[in-house]
């Protein structure tokens, strides 16, 4: 796959898990990378060995404060927007912290990126924007009602992207990213993602709780996934493909008893016990939608975009990072 080379590339919330994924990756083709993190939820140790790099820059602010977003995009080529507050349950808990960062937030980075005449501001979207739509695989330009104030903040930044470009001629592309995993998420708080908090449960030898009873799917996502998609995203130069939206999956769906069946192999290769640990089955979560598949038809034609790893090949790889570095 080309890369994105010699550029000066900002990643907000570039100390998370998808950040900082990002500002690792960028970093070993020369770019020079500038991170944005004001540490609600992204972490100094997902970032700590970037320190020694003379090419990496942290910024301690905040995307709510518009002064910090100038100061972040100084000569700026690219803007990879990773910075809000994720979780359904957490919007539904706190809406208007998650409107702050992700309405407020979201705009502060385009006014800036606007002044600062950066080539591309390229976003994290959201499969949750396609709401209470039943139509499976997901395809771009079909999306249904929003079903949780987070969905609602995800779908408001694509029309915002959307007017930046027809008012002001900024560059945006949204990435919906379809349930991402992979090393560097983290397992712990009240809103932790499903893979990590069960691989944590079980290498804890606990009884995990699934939401309902276990036939809910999802399009998992493995990291190295949206990084090529993020990349690719920068390197485009093709019109058509510019100022719009991407499914970010692997177009494949796994069942919640799938994947706890998955975890459990995999994790057995470490600790034989965990292949008996009995899961729990509760009430189903507000907001869930019950069945996400992507298409990504639309990536593959106008990107190039083509997904290294399946969702068995990510949890395998998934599963030896936690094994390695949180037993």
């Amino acid at each position: 796959m080309n890369q994105i080379t010699n550029s000066k590339i900002l990643v907000t919330g570039g100390a998370g898990f998808i950040g900082s994924n990002l500002c690792e990756h960028l970093l070993q083709y020369q770019n020079e990378v500038v991170c944005l993190d004001n540490f609600a939820t992204g972490r100094t140790q997902n970032i700590q060995h970037l320190f020694e790099n003379p090419n990496f820059t942290l910024i301690v602010g905040d995307i709510r404060n518009l002064a910090d977003c100038h100061k972040a995009v100084h000569g700026v080529d690219y803007i990879l927007h990773e910075a809000a507050l994720g979780s359904v349950p957490r919007s539904i808990n706190d809406p208007i912290t998650s409107n702050d960062v992700n309405v407020s937030g979201f705009l502060n980075m385009l006014v800036a990126a606007r002044d600062a005449k950066v080539k591309k501001f390229i976003y994290a979207a959201s499969s949750s924007t396609y709401g209470d739509s039943e139509a499976l695989p997901k395809v771009e330009d079909n999306i249904g009602k929003p079903l949780s104030p987070y969905a609602i903040t995800k779908y408001v930044n694509e029309l915002y992207a959307d007017i930046f470009y027809r008012t002001y001629g900024l560059n945006t592309i949204g990435l919906r990213y379809f349930n991402v995993f992979g090393r560097k998420q983290d397992p712990n708080g009240a809103y932790a993602a499903v893979i990590p908090k069960f691989v944590m449960q079980l290498m804890n030898h606990e009884s995990p709780i699934i939401n309902g009873d276990g036939n809910y799917s999802r399009d998992f996502t493995y990291i190295d996934n949206v990084i090529q998609m993020n990349v690719l995203a920068m390197l485009t130069e093709n019109p058509e493909a510019m100022n719009t939206v991407y499914n970010t999956a692997f177009g494949d769906r796994t069942t919640l008893n799938d994947l706890m069946a998955s975890l459990k192999k995999y994790l057995s290769i470490y600790d034989t016990k965990i292949g008996t640990i009995e899961t729990i089955y509760g009430p189903n979560r507000a907001g869930d939608i019950p069945h996400s598949l992507a298409s990504i038809d639309k990536a593959k034609r106008l990107l190039g975009y083509n997904p290294k790893y399946s969702m068995q090949e990510g949890l395998e790889q998934a599963v030896k990072w936690y094994w390695e570095n949180l037993k």
